[in-house]
């Protein structure tokens, strides 16, 4: 059943997009098969490291029936700006019109709507070591997260897990320690600091050999969920797509 573009388009509007209430329900829902066919929380555009236009990236999406996605470009949300408009714009074109119609593609997607949230990716320092907080569902122009999103990383004080953490909340977000397995110090002692500084999840399900096809690596995913199980944390899911396609990390 083809989904009417005016469906698929509505939910990227501000209130969803920064809706971290339900958002943090979705968190809820997640597992092992989340990703990357349903949802997906972590993916880079040619506005940080990826190689993906936003409008690119979007009707890949869309072809692959995602239900909801965060585009988490490092310290801009330039990406998810241009993902937004090219969904309204095509609403605006043709209100009546199907995805397909609308993309001049023919493609079959599933009559869920298609959720699209704020997101960003943030290097911090927690523990004298360099982790990456993903940041969701915040408000944009919030003015205490501007110097977060400025294409560069925060230096000093700025840089402190803590205060990354903070500034998202403060922005009506969720703050959530991306790939928790990849850093010079042992994730639970990286999960345990940051839930005592308020972090609200963890990317449970992660890819972390880059496997084809895409699957949370067993190891990993068992630690960090029961860690997250500990310290009553969200879990989440993402490919981390840096490349051309959502399916692959690389």
């Amino acid at each position: 059943m083809a989904t009417n573009f005016a469906q698929a388009s509505a939910s990227p509007q501000p209130a969803l997009a920064q809706n971290a209430a339900a958002l943090r329900q979705i968190f809820e829902t997640i597992d092992a098969q989340s990703c990357p066919r349903s949802f997906n929380f972590h993916m880079h555009t040619v506005y940080s490291d990826g190689k993906l236009q936003p409008e690119a990236l979007i009707e890949q999406a869309i072809a692959i029936g995602l239900k909801g996605l965060a585009i988490t470009d490092h310290h801009s949300t330039g990406g998810y700006q241009a993902a937004q408009r090219w969904l309204e714009e095509a609403r605006m074109r043709s209100p009546s019109a199907s995805v397909e119609e609308a993309c001049q593609k023919s493609i079959k997607v599933s009559n869920e709507s298609l959720h699209l949230w704020t997101g960003v990716e943030i290097t911090a320092n927690l523990l004298g070591t360099e982790v990456h907080i993903l940041g969701y569902a915040f408000d944009p122009e919030h003015p205490g997260l501007q110097l977060y999103l400025q294409g560069k990383a925060p230096q000093g004080d700025n840089a402190r897990a803590a205060n990354a953490i903070a500034a998202l909340h403060q922005a009506g977000g969720l703050a959530v320690l991306a790939h928790p397995a990849r850093y010079r110090r042992p994730a639970d002692e990286l999960i345990t600091v940051a839930a005592q500084l308020g972090i609200d999840g963890v990317e449970t399900y992660y890819a972390y050999n880059n496997p084809n096809p895409w699957q949370p690596s067993p190891a990993q995913t068992q630690q960090v969920k029961h860690l997250s199980g500990t310290y009553g944390l969200l879990n989440t899911c993402g490919t981390d797509t840096h490349g051309l396609n959502l399916l692959q990390r690389l």
